[in-house]
């Protein structure tokens, strides 16, 4: 593998890295102005990189499946359609529009985020460069206003649709605790996982993209529903309104899933205070539930998964987790039965599906 040292000719000057994220629970709430709960994952994205004397751009990732030379470009002169180096231009466009002055830099990017799993590998590779370039250009930014600028290099410059759970997830959350947040003030709270609980997480094997597609279709129909509702956001909209069941299809179960999501996030963080893991197993559950039938964004590789688990007695409870269409699947069990129960969930799906799941957590 090329290191920084053989690819650049000198050593870097900052090293930083950030996170990707599994969400508990709280899907396709965030662009609604909704409440999310996501961790941290141990897998991680990291960028060495230092400074250039121009203002040109030299970047290369140990995920290229090419393996080619370092890829390049001019600050001010970014154009899309590069692939993985749009992650790279959009942070550049991002920070420049929020006013931040950069100059030229040399980075490599290296990652165990797997990508299409539905676990933010661009959130962590966004966040994971600007708290290089935080470093190396001494720019004012916190982690909440950094996590802001790599949401909009995605949506403004990548163009995904996305809401800002990712980020803020990447540039705020931790591995111990769930992140509860509220992405319409974006005020949040850490809340730790349940001692005697642990996660799993399972790649299904098939893939996703939030930059086309359905996830997209998803979007503008919740927007369509808040519109018919008279609202700005479905964030403003009760789990009991009436009139969210006198929407037209598909808007009234777009619009169901959300506003009871929330609802199961609430509930789902005074469960986790409480120590109450049947009822955050059934909120999974109910959360699945409503995602593959309300929002139709689940597969029939999900949905193996979730009832493969749901027949296991050391399982509180599982779903899908990220944007959909394909992923991985979130599952909350018993501590200490945790890693046996991994490899023998996913050898159960690897035998019915035909495809090859991977264990990512633990």
């Amino acid at each position: 593998m090329s290191t920084f040292e053989a690819l650049f000719g000198g050593a870097p000057a900052v090293r930083s890295d950030a996170p990707g994220r599994v969400n508990l629970i709280g899907e396709h709430t965030d662009y609604q102005g909704g409440l999310v709960l996501p961790l941290a994952i141990p897998q991680r994205t990291r960028v060495e990189l230092r400074r250039r004397a121009d203002d040109q751009v030299v970047v290369w990732s140990a995920e290229d499946p090419s393996r080619g030379p370092p890829q390049r470009f001019a600050l001010g002169e970014e154009e899309r359609g590069r692939g993985w180096v749009d992650y790279v231009q959009g942070v550049t466009v991002a920070a420049a529009i929020a006013g931040h002055r950069l100059g030229g830099f040399e980075a490599r990017l290296e990652s165990d985020v797997p990508v299409g799993s539905g676990l933010s590998s661009s959130a962590a590779l966004e966040v994971a460069l600007l708290r290089a370039l935080r470093e190396a250009f001494a720019l004012t930014l916190d982690d909440v206003a950094l996590a802001l600028i790599a949401q909009r290099s995605e949506t403004g410059f990548v163009g995904a649709p996305i809401g800002v759970m990712d980020q803020m997830a990447s540039s705020l959350g931790d591995t111990s605790s769930a992140l509860f947040l509220d992405t319409r003030t974006l005020a949040y709270e850490r809340v730790p996982l349940p001692r005697a609980a642990r996660l799993l997480v399972i790649d299904s094997g098939v893939t996703h993209s939030h930059a086309t597609g359905d996830y997209r279709v998803r979007r503008e129909e919740a927007a369509g529903a808040a519109r018919a509702l008279g609202v700005a956001l479905l964030r403003e909209v009760s789990a009991t309104n009436p009139r969210v069941e006198q929407l037209p299809e598909p808007l009234r179960r777009r619009a169901r899933h959300i506003v009871t999501e929330n609802a199961r996030v609430e509930s789902a963080v005074v469960a986790m205070k409480q120590n109450d893991l049947e009822t955050l197993g059934a909120l999974l559950f109910a959360s699945h539930a409503s995602l593959r039938d309300d929002y139709q964004v689940s597969v029939p590789e999900l949905d193996s998964l979730v009832e493969l688990a749901r027949g296991e007695p050391d399982v509180h409870g599982a779903r899908m987790t990220g944007g959909g269409f394909g992923g991985s699947v979130v599952v909350l069990v018993r501590r200490d039965a945790a890693p046996d129960l991994a490899s023998r969930l996913a050898g159960a799906y690897a035998r019915a599906s035909g495809r090859t799941p991977r264990v990512l957590v633990p």
